[in-house]
């Protein structure tokens, strides 16, 4: 008799498509093609920011400033555009800000040994302050007419399927193949797995972890400029939402262990889609702010719960401290 492995990736999954199926049966308005349409956005952005997160996950750290990275440099090429500066100048500035700022976020975690959780939390600050005093004169950027050009990375369908769909399943093909195709995807692995013995065979790990997050900034800019295309703008106070505890759920939810070195790609798609349609059941359900926020914090308690049994921090894990 053939036995099913229930992992918690099939487990998420199958809760994904009992929640869809409830709330399409019982929740007015929720299987509307409009309401889907703005499900499928919400959760392609959500799933490129896991993905970014992932990458970081998976290599043993976390990364709390990928909210500015989506916002600051995305805002800044809407900004220089508007400024009557040409688009591949702006593009260029902003590529520029996500590189320098995953480089200086690498460099303080990998070299100067300052944990992640509170070098992230503290550059993404600093970032999002930046963008208020030096780049932007109002909170929304609007979207400029000499950018159509870059509009279809966010706008409109192609076979049906909206664009930032598409965007996000690009963005998990590159991830993916980077993850399981490549040495430093293997290394990556190893390195969250052990970082002790896989410098001992011979793992650059420092630059791996400047890697890791040079990766999470210049994704999480990619985010940001799929979000403006399709909202025509970018609202830089984004910052001060509660995304960044929706993208931790997406990673902790689909199964990527916070000890390191397990998961993938197949994992973040999964707590994408249950989260995301989550947040859209309870948009309609015109649950409060706060209520919202009850809900993803338990949530959140109850994953971080189940991982550290599924995925059991060992001595060598506990002395890491990053997380």
């Amino acid at each position: 008799m053939m036995k099913i492995r229930l992992s918690q990736q099939v487990i998420v999954f199958i809760l994904f498509v009992v929640l869809f199926v409830g709330f399409s049966a019982f929740l007015p308005g929720f299987f509307r093609s409009n309401n889907l349409l703005t499900l499928l956005q919400n959760v392609a952005i959500l799933g490129i920011l896991g993905l970014a997160m992932s990458i970081v996950v998976i290599g043993r750290g976390v990364d709390l400033s990928l909210v500015a990275s989506l916002s600051v440099p995305a805002g800044l090429v809407l900004q220089m555009v508007q400024y009557g500066h040409s688009v591949p100048a702006a593009l260029a500035a902003g590529l520029a800000l996500a590189l320098a700022f995953g480089l200086v976020n690498g460099w303080l975690i990998a070299y100067a040994d300052v944990p992640s959780l509170f070098t992230t939390l503290a550059s993404g600050l600093f970032l999002a302050g930046l963008g208020q005093v030096a780049f932007f004169k109002i909170d929304v950027v609007q979207w400029s007419a000499a950018l159509d050009g870059l509009a279809v990375i966010g706008r409109g369908t192609l076979f049906g399927i909206p664009t930032p769909v598409i965007m996000f399943g690009l963005a998990s093909l590159a991830v993916a193949l980077f993850l399981k195709s490549t040495r430093l995807g293997a290394y990556i692995y190893a390195m969250g797995d052990n970082p002790n013995a896989a410098r001992v065979g011979g793992v650059p790990v420092r630059p791996l972890i400047v890697l890791q997050y040079v990766l999470a900034a210049l994704i999480g800019a990619f985010a940001g400029l799929v979000l403006a295309a399709s909202i025509n703008s970018m609202p830089t106070r984004i910052f001060n939402s509660t995304l960044i505890y929706d993208v931790i759920l997406v990673v902790v939810l689909g199964g990527i262990g916070l000890s390191g070195g397990r998961g993938g790609v197949l994992n973040t798609i999964v707590g994408t889609l249950l989260i995301g349609t989550m947040l859209n059941a309870m948009t309609i359900l015109n649950l409060s702010y706060s209520a919202q926020n009850l809900v993803k914090g338990l949530v959140l308690l109850v994953a971080i719960l189940a991982d550290s049994f599924v995925n059991p921090r060992n001595e060598e894990t506990a002395q890491q401290g990053d997380i």
